[in-house]
């Protein structure tokens, strides 16, 4: 009788142990803490939310494969840096390297696989140099330079057709723009600026081979179109000019620039030019700025200047 109290005893105080001895672990984990052998201390763990596009790719967390699929969380990590690889069948790996923190949240959400071989499809069916894609219109316009025409299809290539020529310029232009009214096109190079229709003969009984604008002063650097799309703003090496989008154009000089190699960003929706320029400053050295002119006051303004300048 004796004994078999001894052995109660004995077990109870065997599992009594055993509980103490787990509780800690139990209680840490409960309450996002991990042991970590290197400090041998309890710290705070922290985790990774995963989710790629294309769904379903394999993880690999340090070298070793996880036995989950995105979307998908690592939980229980210890702070420190984590290489993170996903696997996807017919599409690119991606692997980086990720920082846990003790108790955060770590996000890699927006991770795209790309796939080995993507659809490519060839859109044209003629020879060209130059595209330009009018989003609003879905349309595709195709550049042949060695025969100075102009095509066009829808985005899938489909109704490919040939909507006219325009007046070629030597050396070829070095950007092609579209209109505003999606009507027409400038291109240009250093020393002319040419205009086309973008309207078809189906669209348009009158078709315009369009025009060339000679610049003898050269140094065009860019050339947009005004929202009007009738007149243009012309950014060269020595001037910013503004001028109508006609055969007969008289430029007016809005600013002379002292900076030789300016650059320019034009917002059609406000007519607002900025661009850089040069000043002098106290010290005597030359600085470069950024500057903004508002052409938003309608176009009759410019037609006024353009009116003025031709009776000088």
């Amino acid at each position: 009788m004796l004994s078999e109290q001894r052995l109660r005893a004995f077990l109870f105080y065997l599992s009594l142990g055993i509980f103490l001895m787990g509780l800690p672990p139990i209680l840490s984990s409960t309450l996002g803490y991990k042991f970590d052998r290197r400090t041998f201390k309890f710290t705070k763990a922290g985790l990774i939310v995963l989710k790629t596009q294309p769904a379903g790719a394999s993880v690999y967390l340090d070298k070793q494969l996880l036995n989950i699929k995105t979307p998908a969380t690592i939980n229980e990590l210890l702070p420190g840096r984590y290489n993170i690889r996903f696997e996807l069948e017919r599409h690119y790996p991606w692997s980086n390297e990720v920082e846990v923190e003790a108790g955060k949240v770590t996000r890699l959400e927006k991770i795209i696989l790309f796939p080995l071989r993507p659809y490519i499809k060839q859109l044209n069916k003629d020879r060209l140099s130059v595209f330009m894609v009018d989003e609003e219109k879905e349309s595709v316009y195709y550049i042949n330079q060695s025969e100075d025409s102009i095509y066009k299809s829808d985005p899938e290539g489909e109704h490919f057709e040939k909507i006219g020529n325009f007046t070629k310029i030597l050396p070829p232009a070095v950007k092609w723009k579209i209109s505003p009214d999606h009507q027409k096109v400038l291109y240009f190079n250093a020393n002319q600026i040419g205009i086309t229709s973008l309207v078809s003969p189906k669209e348009n009984l009158i078709v315009n081979a369009g025009f060339v604008l000679n610049y003898p002063q050269g140094g065009i650097l860019d050339v947009f179109w005004y929202s009007d799309s009738y007149h243009l703003v012309l950014v060269s090496s020595r001037s910013i000019q503004a001028l109508e989008a006609q055969s007969s154009s008289q430029p007016v000089v809005l600013v002379n620039l002292t900076k030789k190699n300016t650059c320019a960003y034009y917002d059609t929706r406000t007519d607002t030019l900025y661009f850089l320029d040069s000043q002098k400053a106290a010290d005597g050295n030359l600085y470069d700025n950024l500057y903004k002119i508002h052409l938003d006051t309608r176009a009759f303004i410019l037609q006024e200047l353009i009116k003025l300048k031709a009776y000088e």
